[in-house]
């Protein structure tokens, strides 16, 4: 286990591999465990982190404000205490929110951006996650199997002011009304069987500017990276492997195992 201390408390992080910084950022739902395997596949070519928030895993929860921008905040103190420079986000649900919050903010830090379950409006969530249990949710969203373990195990630990704090002072017009502001490339992943964040639909997808893409998931949930991992981390790499700069509409992907919004 590694950790940093900012603001004179306790983040922990993991890291594998080697080269070019890659950051992965959980949900909340969960902690920086699920993300393992595409850690490790991503570890091949990368420098690849997976971080806790504050309020889940080993990650102080004696915060008072799990905001997005505080968990923003995290992330970039995690950075400059690392020393690390221009990177690649993928993030999911919470993470999306905070991995969008931050690199509107910090455009010149962020290289490409991949995002799972994004709602795609201040309204586009299930309302169970700003009421209900961390441990509750993980037990209602994914069936027990032993590749799930790590997110039904780990809810438990999840302070539930985490998961209420992310919904209070959201920055509406930065993470709903800035979508042409970005210009890196922005990958949009999500699951057609998501209970929590509806997948968006073909209108809202075509509305989004030439830079950014959606890749829907039909037979995934609220988490793709573990219901089709093997899927999730091919796609992860093709994205990945893009020149800097590259529309990820470029992507040539496999219909036979994934299908594009049309």
């Amino acid at each position: 286990m590694s950790v940093i201390l900012l603001k004179n408390k306790m983040m922990h992080y993991e890291v594998l591999g080697r080269g070019k910084p890659l950051i992965f950022l959980h949900g909340w739902i969960g902690s920086w465990r699920y993300w393992f395997p595409s850690l490790q596949a991503a570890s091949a070519n990368y420098r690849a982190y997976a971080i806790d928030f504050w309020g889940f895993g080993d990650t102080t929860k004696e915060n008072e404000d799990y905001s997005i921008l505080q968990q923003s905040s995290l992330l970039d103190g995690f950075l400059e205490e690392m020393g690390i420079g221009r990177i690649a986000l993928i993030a999911h649900g919470l993470g999306a929110l905070v991995a969008m919050h931050f690199t509107i903010n910090h455009p010149n830090l962020v290289d490409r951006l991949m995002i799972i379950s994004y709602p795609m409006s201040q309204t586009g969530f299930d309302l169970r996650l700003r009421n209900d249990s961390p441990a509750l949710l993980a037990e209602t969203t994914l069936p027990h199997n032993p590749g799930n373990e790590p997110v039904l195990l780990e809810a438990g630990r999840t302070s539930p002011k985490a998961l209420s704090g992310s919904f209070e002072n959201l920055p509406v017009e930065l993470l709903w009304g800035a979508w042409e502001n970005l210009k890196i490339p922005c990958l949009l992943v999500n699951g057609q069987n998501d209970t929590l964040i509806p997948p968006p639909t073909a209108d809202e997808i075509a509305k989004l500017p030439e830079n950014y893409h959606g890749i829907l998931f039909e037979e995934s949930g609220h988490f793709p990276m573990l219901e089709e991992s093997n899927k999730f981390n091919r796609l992860m790499a093709d994205f990945l492997a893009l020149k800097s700069g590259e529309s990820p509409r470029a992507l040539q992907l496999k219909e036979e195992w994934i299908r594009r919004f049309r």
